[in-house]
């Protein structure tokens, strides 16, 4: 790579990289509420909800009034959670208590009621169905800390998780994420409230810092029985590159067998063990679900949400806990325990595969470059 290029590479990541807190509690968070609720014009927000209103009334897919409505609704959804907090952080005495377990607990309600109200809408303007009739948290592991180990694909699968684990069973997740998220407002305030992980890059992180595995371990360490960790080992909404990359890094880590193994799961990239494990040995009586989910593959980036808009999905959520006494003992088992509970999770998203047609297969046959011309 040039020198122009390496250091056009170097301005563009700087320039994504997380602003300090004080501009984003003083200057993006106060900017989204007061565009929100004071500078945009009440006549903005009627065309908003016109939008909405004729993207659901009328067939076809007019994808710039969904997009419009959603990007209104979302904007909006941050602004009453950032105002919502802020009268929390004065009820707690301008931040003196807020990380109180009384306030920590206000804060998980408001992330339940802000998260429904958003499914509800998504249902509505998207047509999204949401099926967890097999996620089934407390199944086996009621009154015990529960980690929560997901794929990573598509876009808002974390939330429709925490969702399901604040409002329908109950417990307070902490979560492990990327820092990046940390763009968002609402999301920024409200995850800094709560027992959280916001993961760096190791080229990006802080020197001194501790590392990912290391952070992990000491949030597994403060759960209570009613909680638990949702962590997403992929690290990054899987995608065919991403997939590719992982696996070429095992190899050249010397990593030959686990390798073999991801190759032969096309679904998934292979997990990075070091978090979950990490977790594992800091809570050993936690038991250990595994969650599988499809639907939203194909929306891996703004292009591909652009291109299905409407959506029409159902998205399909499995769960499996294992409880302690059945997980095996030391690293080396344990990582290949994760790669079987992977090579499951591969196999069940494959099951949920919609069938391919007799035309579609010669189709495909024919354009691949061994087809038949």
């Amino acid at each position: 790579m040039s020198g122009a290029a390496m250091t056009a590479t170097r301005k563009r990541r700087v320039a994504w990289r997380l602003p300090p807190v004080w501009v984003r509690r003083c200057l993006i968070a106060p900017f989204v509420v007061l565009l929100a609720l004071v500078w945009l014009p009440s006549s903005v927000w009627w065309g908003i909800l016109v939008a909405g209103v004729v993207a659901w009334a009328f067939p076809g897919r007019l994808r710039l009034f969904r997009v419009i409505f959603m990007v209104g609704l979302y904007l909006l959804w941050d602004a009453m959670a950032l105002v919502w907090m802020f009268g929390l952080w004065v009820a707690s005495g301008f931040g003196w208590k807020v990380r109180s377990p009384r306030f920590q607990r206000e804060h998980y309600k408001l992330a339940g009621v802000m998260l429904r109200s958003l499914f509800r809408a998504a249902k509505w303007i998207l047509r999204l169905e949401i099926d967890i009739s097999d996620f089934n948290v407390d199944e086996v592991a009621v009154g015990r800390p529960l980690i929560v180990v997901s794929r990573h694909a598509g876009p808002g699968d974390s939330f429709i998780i925490v969702e399901s684990l604040i409002t329908r069973f109950k417990r307070e997740p902490a979560i492990v994420l990327k820092d990046t998220l940390q763009w968002d407002p609402a999301v920024d305030v409200l995850l800094n409230r709560v027992p959280t992980r916001f993961v760096a890059p190791r080229s990006a992180r802080k020197k001194g810092a501790p590392s990912g595995a290391l952070s992990v371990g000491k949030l597994a360490e403060g759960m209570d029985p009613e909680d638990a960790l949702l962590i997403f080992p992929e690290g990054a909404n899987a995608t065919p590159k991403r997939r590719s990359k992982r696996i070429a890094a095992l190899r050249s880590s010397g990593h030959n067998a686990l390798a073999d193994r991801a190759e032969a799961m096309p679904h998934v990239m292979p997990p990075h063990a070091g978090g979950v494990l990490a977790a594992m040995n800091a809570r050993p009586d936690a038991a250990v679900m595994m969650v599988a989910h499809t639907g939203l593959e194909k929306l891996s980036t703004v292009r591909d949400v652009w291109r299905e808009l409407p959506v029409d999905k159902k998205i399909t959520l499995r769960g499996w806990t294992t409880l302690p006494e059945d997980i095996p003992h030391g690293r080396a088992a344990r990582e290949e325990w994760l790669y079987d509970w992977w090579e499951r999770i591969d196999d069940w998203i494959e099951t949920q595969q919609p069938p391919v047609s007799e035309a579609a297969a010669k189709a495909a046959t024919k354009a691949s470059p061994g087809g038949a011309p």
